[in-house]
């Protein structure tokens, strides 16, 4: 699986996934959001947690006018995957790849802590390495992450089975607690929590292991 991760100014997550591809057998380099093309024969585009240009305007919002963006719909388009977190899922759904918004957590604060997840679906190659209804423990970190989508969007979501995960209590307050949410060809995940954090025992968990060893996986088989 050929991958890369999108650096932009104020990411700080960049080389956690990095760490997390190569962990789970990708070969990962990194293209700065300037750029206007993405690497030949990609199988993965990974969108990083931060701040990305100091979350002004709105998350993800500038991040998402720079040029590799558009490169990065294109590949999206083109049926190849695309993972974003944290700030990555906010840079989605400024883009459109992902419906829906990230507005301010419900408190008002920011939350950084293991939460529990339950995996919503199986189907999809992030989700295949988790039994469907499972409980896994990822970290979240941030503070606009509250997802919101209208009425007949989380119609269209639940009935086309594209929520990947949801959260047990719902620390943001997000519309049917939803933490992760895959698009219409399945080949896009957004979710806030981090699973590239979630990689090594001596941090609290290596429940994301599952998701980045699939992904790798289904990339990798012809």
């Amino acid at each position: 699986m050929r991958a890369v991760v999108i650096i932009f100014p104020g990411s700080n997550c960049d080389r956690d996934m990095l760490v997390a591809l190569r962990k789970s057998g990708a070969d990962v380099s990194t293209v700065w959001h300037k750029d206007a093309e993405l690497p030949q024969n990609l199988d993965l585009v990974a969108i990083p947690g931060g701040f990305s240009f100091g979350d002004y305007l709105r998350c993800g919002a500038i991040a998402a006018q720079s040029p590799i963006c558009r490169a990065v719909v294109e590949h999206a388009n083109r049926g190849g995957y695309v993972l974003g977190v944290c700030n990555g899922f906010q840079v989605l759904t400024e883009t459109g790849l992902i419906p829906g918004a990230l507005m301010r957590n419900s408190g008002l604060k920011f939350l950084c802590k293991p939460i529990d997840l339950i995996v919503e679906t199986q189907n999809s190659a992030f989700t295949s390495g988790y039994a469907q209804g499972s409980k896994i423990q990822v970290p979240i970190a941030h503070h606009d992450g509250n997802y919101f989508v209208t009425d007949s969007e989380l119609t269209a979501l639940r009935d086309e089975d594209r929520v990947a995960f949801r959260y047990t209590d719902n620390p943001n307050g997000s519309v049917h607690a939803i933490a992760g949410v895959l698009s219409c060809n399945r080949r896009v995940l957004g979710m806030m929590p981090h699973p590239e954090r979630a990689m090594e025992s001596q941090v609290g968990s290596t429940d994301g292991q599952a998701l980045f060893r699939a992904l790798v996986g289904q990339a990798m088989t012809p």
